[in-house]
């Protein structure tokens, strides 16, 4: 059952996907969460707790989301079926619910003048990271924490950018192709069993080489 401090907090990532920073006060995240006015302001009393709440919030979401999917991983995933995740989670982020992604970027800005939520995010990231390696190594992948890591600096930058470019330009610089652009993420990053640049996901060929062109084009644009 949730909690009602944890209820706040989720009604919180929701007012800021749907209106951004400037949109984040205690009446909006009352009326997100149907409670009475001044209910968010006693738990958290200034706008700084309130983003660190969040912040911390949306980590402990995908600290547990992360480990649910080690613990469902089956003995014996190849390196194909590990890759396959990642066009997955991409649709998930940008088509079926975007709202965790357009929560976290507008976090991401205010962790540059804010500890508290700079703070959140890097235990975040870390957490991502080893967790990450720990699912590419039950592959036979030589995947360090950093080139997961990586991975996911990418997979953030062509979210951002398969959100907000309009359809056209995602076509003419070649980033509207999503399921090859979250295998192009994985090869770019992860380094394969044998030694190779980056693991080959399986797939159609366009996720390799121009794949992974444009996970670099897509980080960059963050």
């Amino acid at each position: 059952m949730t909690s009602r401090r944890d209820l706040l907090c989720d009604c919180a990532i929701s007012v800021l996907a749907a209106e951004g920073g400037r949109g984040l006060t205690h009446r909006a995240v009352d009326r997100a969460a149907g409670v009475p006015q001044g209910t968010t302001k006693n738990y958290f009393p200034s706008r700084d707790a309130l983003l660190g709440a969040a912040a911390a919030r949306m980590t402990a979401l995908h600290t547990a989301a992360v480990r649910r999917l080690r613990e469902t991983t089956p003995a014996g995933i190849s390196p194909a079926e590990v890759a396959q995740l990642y066009p997955a989670l991409l649709r998930r982020a940008v088509v079926e619910d975007p709202t965790q992604l357009l929560a976290m970027v507008e976090l991401y800005l205010e962790a540059v003048r804010r500890p508290g939520v700079r703070a959140a995010l890097g235990r975040m990231a870390v957490s991502n990271a080893q967790a990450g390696a720990g699912l590419h190594a039950a592959a036979g992948l030589p995947s360090t924490a950093r080139d997961a890591g990586l991975l996911d600096a990418y997979f953030l930058g062509v979210a951002v950018s398969l959100l907000a470019l309009p359809a056209e330009s995602l076509r003419e610089v070649g980033l509207d192709d999503a399921h090859a652009l979250g295998l192009g993420l994985f090869r770019a990053a992860v380094p394969s069993a044998d030694g190779d640049e980056a693991a080959h996901g399986g797939g159609d060929e366009p996720g390799g080489r121009r794949g992974g062109r444009a996970a670099a084009g897509g980080s960059g644009g963050r």
